[in-house]
């Protein structure tokens, strides 16, 4: 794989942690600046809104500059949002730098995508696109307990400069490491937006949505699930995360490595088995070793949908497909807000801590039930001769290559 991969995977290891490290900082927040914790909250609903909105906006404000160009503005602006929130005199302005930096990550993710797939030879993109995301998995496991122990110890400030610190060092790795690559000749925003007349494509963001949105139905009340039904300290729901964090490293990577042989297959699987295991989750809940082992996997099947679903997105939009894997970006944070809405209906209509993994199943198997309509559909196109739903501007060849995947 290219040194580029690492460029973009520091780039997003830094991303991951200013996401995810909040929800451990919350407390420090909230009492520096006198506000309540839900009140707090708004700073991980403000970033999730800005990944949302952000991942368009910026792609189609970059449509003019070359990918690399764009890669190394959206650090610079993802390290201005973590120094303002870091200098924040009032929560307003905390809030203001969060939404700041969130406008990054979509497009980052989304142009990171393109990019790293174009590093490769076209049998290895799943595989290149799963080693950037590998930056984001192993946040969660590093920077996001990391990061959360410096803000606890030696203020929430710290930790925000940090991360800034490691935005500088993604983008000089950017700059030095990541070819020249300029926009496709003769691509310009309306073939970009004429991506979104692929039913493909929306089928392949509608499965992003869901499939993502179980893992984080379960995943977003673990800590109430896991103390008040599994029997677990306060201070055990860190090391939940962290196993949860490995699981998502595994299966990025074995994602990665099989949606290039086999993409739908791969798809099948991992959202089949997503549906079970946290149905499953609803029982295994009730006891510490069964939880914690469940918890993994639930990581690992999740994240492997990560690298074949982007995959997916890329191949279909092709031509222009830079629009396109951005709002795939914004669909998983869709899909964690749907998700996390859905569980805390089912919660407050006094079903439990554990029913938030039933909505979990039955999103991940409704994934699965579009992933079996898009290969349907797609068989279909392909024996009528038809290629406006394979591969849209593509060859025969292409479009041949899009029905094996």
């Amino acid at each position: 794989m290219p040194l580029a991969l690492l460029a973009l995977a520091i780039g997003a290891f830094g991303i991951g942690t200013t996401e995810f490290v909040i929800m451990g900082l919350l407390p420090e927040v909230a009492g520096d600046f006198g506000v309540s914790i839900p009140t707090a909250g708004f700073l991980v609903t403000g970033y999730a809104l800005g990944v949302m909105f952000g991942a368009p906006l910026m792609t189609v404000l970059g449509t003019k500059v070359s990918r690399k160009r764009m890669l190394m503005l959206l650090m610079g602006l993802f390290i201005v949002g973590n120094l303002l929130s870091a200098a924040a005199p009032t929560f307003t302005v905390i809030l203001i730098g969060r939404v700041v930096a969130s406008l990054a990550h979509g497009a980052f993710f989304g142009i990171g995508s393109v990019v790293a797939a174009d590093l490769v030879a076209p049998d290895r993109r799943a595989g290149a696109i799963a080693m950037m995301f590998t930056g984001l998995t192993v946040a969660n496991v590093v920077g996001v307990p990391l990061g959360t122990l410096v803000g606890q110890s030696a203020g929430w400030r710290v930790t925000f400069a940090v991360v800034a610190a490691l935005g500088a060092f993604g983008l000089v790795g950017i700059a030095k490491l990541v070819p020249e690559m300029p926009r496709a000749e003769g691509v310009h925003l309306r073939h970009e937006l004429a991506a979104f007349k692929n039913a493909q494509v929306l089928l392949a963001m509608a499965m992003t949505v869901l499939g993502f949105g179980g893992v984080f139905a379960a995943i977003t009340y673990i800590a109430p699930m896991m103390t008040h039904v599994a029997g677990f300290s306060d201070g055990s729901v860190t090391w939940l995360l962290v196993l949860f964090g490995l699981g998502m490293v595994g299966g990025n990577l074995v994602g990665g490595k099989y949606a290039d042989r086999a993409l739908m297959p791969m798809l099948y699987v991992s959202l089949g088995a997503l549906a079970v295991v946290l149905a499953l989750f609803t029982l295994t809940a009730h006891s510490k070793v069964l939880a914690g082992l469940t918890i993994a996997v639930i990581g690992a099947l999740g994240f492997a949908t990560v690298p074949p679903l982007q995959k997916r997105v890329l191949d279909q939009a092709h031509g222009a497909p830079t629009l396109a894997a951005a709002v795939n970006i914004g669909a998983f944070n869709l899909g964690n807000a749907l998700s996390a809405w859905l569980g805390g209906l089912v919660i407050g209509a006094g079903l439990g801590y554990t029913a938030p993994n039933w909505v979990g199943a039955a999103l991940a198997a409704g994934a699965l039930l579009l992933a079996l309509v898009s290969a349907s559909l797609e068989r279909r196109d392909s024996t009528s001769g038809c290629p406006s739903t394979v591969v849209a501007g593509g060859t025969p060849a292409e479009r041949q290559a899009a029905v094996r995947r």
